[in-house]
């Protein structure tokens, strides 16, 4: 049995959590669908046991659900796909295996391939650049699959790269197989409210997509910034929407928690999606110093990895974060009174999630590395980002979260992207690339002008909120897998307690679901 050790508890939690067991083939009036195929194959990962654990909460307070399951209907699905291999062999059968125990016991809807001659032959004759724009039948199938091809690429830029012109129309071809199948279900059964993981991966956003245009409510879900929490959203759950209270203050009680656990994470101390980044960190060393002395300033510069799908939302004012460093190295070399330090993201040499498109690529060439005035710091290394933001005269970042890190900290922040926290004063964000130059040339110029205090007091809030209000956590269920990291293993647990009315977290998602209030808790 694939992922054997979490198969009993689901079928034993899926048969109790309803008020009454489902014989094969009954099927409930307008249930709340939920579909995650882009999250998981053989194993339990983050976000299938949030839609799981979610579903069973639903209908433990009776509202009924399903679940939009693969049978074999990506060709290829998001995962499984071999960049270098379009035509490798699919992990099909285990992946069915676990849904039928995943899902036992629930209303499912089969999603199987269809083809469509029409549509095939119309994509054969189309390049990249019109794919990406490519619509049929008034679904824009081209933006709706590029996300899920520069991911699986592990590049933005895709002119040239072997393969992606092909995947690229299988990915098309299969999302309107998804389309043709959904959209027959949602017009019969109409479900109350769809809710599909991360919403940008091709086939969730096929769903999604769907969902919006027939006037059912859309919810997305990803992984919260905490340790075992997920981030629920009508809105993009990628783009991590926060939306500050009026009424949302600081206390000296959130005050000394918010410090505790920012005094553990600018250790190091801390995972993102079950991957700890930083094995260690390591001061600022006596030959940095001796390098940084020349100057009259620093300045460091944080990447972030270009295919990663939160830069679909961060392209407002550059086309791209390369495009965005481009400008950067503008002022590198205008300012070579200024020490630039670079700073890849260490996500861009994740094991079996490595860039493809690197800043070190840009670096190497763009001849970066040769200005006198750069010092790059490549994605495995690892001194603190935090001592040099504490010793910085601003901080460039794109969308990352260690620009809201380093507001906290007091610095001056210019945001090249578009971010959850651009939308609150918090940092510097030019709506233009002409605005921007101008607003970084002034500030590395002047001596003068002051960070808002605002900025910190809402930089403060913001993460507070994010960390303890809107990562909705789910440890009361769920553990990390000591074998394979970034998987979970189910815990012993009965069904009632993912009750709405025993459990703070299934409250917040059904109120927010069925009752359309935000998917934050109390505060």
């Amino acid at each position: 049995m694939v992922d054997g050790d979490n198969a009993r508890i689901f079928s034993e939690t899926n048969r109790k959590s309803g008020k009454k067991v489902l014989p094969s083939g009954t099927e409930l009036e307008h249930p709340v669908l939920f579909f995650n195929a882009s999250t998981r194959l053989t194993r339990t990962s983050l976000n299938a046991a949030f839609a799981w654990l979610a579903a069973n909460g639903l209908q433990s307070g009776g509202t009924p659900v399903a679940f939009l399951v693969c049978q074999s209907g990506l060709q290829p699905c998001l995962l499984a796909a071999n960049r270098d291999n379009l035509d490798a062999a699919l992990p099909c059968e285990e992946c069915m295996q676990l849904s039928d125990a995943m899902f036992a016991g629930l209303e499912t809807v089969p999603l199987q391939y269809k083809t469509d001659n029409t549509l095939s032959n119309e994509v054969e004759g189309l390049g990249l650049a019109a794919l990406e724009t490519y619509t049929y039948q008034d679904v824009p199938l081209g933006s709706l699959t590029l996300p899920s091809l520069r991911w699986i690429m592990r590049r933005h830029h895709l002119d040239g790269v072997p393969n992606a012109l092909q995947l690229h129309r299988r990915f098309i071809r299969s999302a309107w197989s998804v389309y043709l199948q959904t959209r027959d279900w949602m017009k019969s059964r109409q479900p109350r409210a769809v809710v599909v993981f991360n919403g940008l991966q091709y086939p969730e956003a096929v769903v999604r997509w769907l969902a919006r245009s027939l006037d059912i409510p859309a919810i997305t879900h990803e992984i919260g910034l905490m340790p075992l929490t997920a981030f629920f959203t009508t809105g993009e759950a990628t783009a991590s929407p926060v939306s500050l209270p009026d009424d949302f203050e600081m206390t000296p009680e959130r005050d000394a928690r918010l410090d505790q656990y920012l005094s553990g994470r600018m250790r190091g101390n801390f995972t993102t999606a079950g991957v700890k980044f930083w094995p260690e960190m390591e001061s600022l060393t006596p030959e940095f110093w001796n390098l940084a002395r020349s100057f009259r300033q620093i300045v460091p510069v944080f990447t972030n990895v270009v295919f990663d799908t939160s830069q679909a939302h961060a392209n407002v004012v550059f086309s791209d974060m390369f495009h965005w460093l481009d400008e950067v190295k503008k002022l590198i070399e205008t300012n070579t009174d200024t020490f630039f330090v670079i700073r890849a993201h260490p996500d861009e040499i994740r094991p079996g999630k490595e860039s493809l498109e690197t800043v070190t690529d840009w670096v190497i060439r763009e001849r970066v590395n040769l200005l006198p005035n750069v010092l790059y710091v490549g994605p495995d290394q690892y001194f603190s980002s935090y001592e040099l933001i504490q010793n910085a005269k601003l901080v460039l970042v794109y969308n990352s979260t260690i620009g809201l890190e380093a507001a906290i900290l007091g610095a001056a922040v210019v945001s090249g992207g578009k971010s959850r926290y651009t939308q609150d004063p918090i940092t510097f964000f030019p709506q233009t690339i002409e605005r921007y130059q101008q607003t970084v040339q002034e500030m590395l110029s002047g001596d003068d002008w002051q960070v808002p205090a605002e900025f910190r007091l809402t930089a403060r809030k913001f993460l507070y909120y994010q960390f303890f209000h809107a990562a909705l956590p789910f440890d009361a269920f769920i553990e990390p897998d000591q074998v394979w990291n970034g998987y979970v293993k189910l815990k012993k647990f009965s069904s009632r307690e993912l009750n709405p009315e025993q459990n703070a977290t299934m409250r917040v998602i059904q109120e927010g679901i069925l009752e359309g209030k935000p998917f934050v808790l109390p505060h």
